[in-house]
């Protein structure tokens, strides 16, 4: 099980994950800008189709979508932002994959250098970890939601590639085309999921102990809370008793 499955859960627990609506719909609406310059028809764009589903879910208004894909597509001025991947190493040697958009690169290479930095980790140059990684679709649900034949019968069936089991929670991975059909198949199905995207999987995992869990999950927080960041992705690992001991 994946340190990154195990912090979103830590996260819903003391209520942080994106608990300001507000910081929710700045990332999603700069991913449906990003995804929109492939296009701005969703019928022919997977990302941009993915986005607008995270979009609705979260009850955003149709006009801000709208707004979003047309200043993605040029038809609306907007201030001008990219989408930059960045490759390090977190305590205990973790690797870590953060993805941003900003619209300033040298503040944001400048502040990620320094949490990196605090938190006994160092940035690393481009491909110095992504190799690590896997593009897959990860859907993430609390095992309370589904029993392990239940989930086995819809997601497989559905294209998904593997269920993996990680304590609390159940994580389905698929190939990126799989995604949609696989999300559709468990919302149809009534289960609740409590995150659904493509995102980087780590091949292997680095475990931490002690002094060294305190300082990834603290980068972690620090990465994900920063303004510029979408996702931050990480191949560490760490027992329960871990975190109940930094309680």
């Amino acid at each position: 099980m994946s340190g990154h499955s195990k912090w979103h859960t830590i996260k819903h627990k003391k209520g942080a994950l994106d608990a300001k609506r507000g910081k929710l719909f700045t990332r999603i609406i700069k991913e449906i800008v990003i995804a929109a310059r492939n296009g701005g028809d969703p019928a022919g764009n997977p990302r941009l189709r993915t986005a607008i589903v995270a979009a609705k879910a979260v009850s955003m208004p149709q006009d801000n979508i709208k707004r979003a894909i047309m200043r993605g597509t040029g038809e609306l001025q907007g201030e001008t932002i990219e989408e930059i991947f960045f490759e390090g190493y977190g305590p205990g040697g973790v690797a870590v994959i953060v993805q941003t958009v900003t619209d300033n690169r040298n503040r944001t290479v400048s502040e990620l250098r320094h949490a990196f930095s605090r938190h006994g980790g160092n940035l690393g140059a481009e491909g110095s970890v992504a190799w690590m990684f896997k593009r897959k679709s990860q859907i993430i649900l609390e095992k309370a939601k589904a029993t392990e034949d239940q989930l086995m019968a819809i997601v497989l069936e559905a294209g998904a590639e593997d269920l993996v089991d990680g304590g609390e929670t159940w994580s389905v991975l698929s190939d990126p085309q799989a995604h949609e059909v696989v999300a559709e198949a468990l919302t149809k199905a009534g289960i609740e999921t409590l995150e659904a995207a493509v995102s980087y999987v780590p091949d292997n995992f680095v475990k931490l102990e002690g002094a060294n869990v305190r300082a990834m999950l603290k980068l972690s927080e620090t990465l994900e809370e920063h303004d510029d960041v979408q996702n931050v992705y990480s191949n560490f690992d760490f027992d329960e008793k871990e975190v109940e001991a930094l309680a």
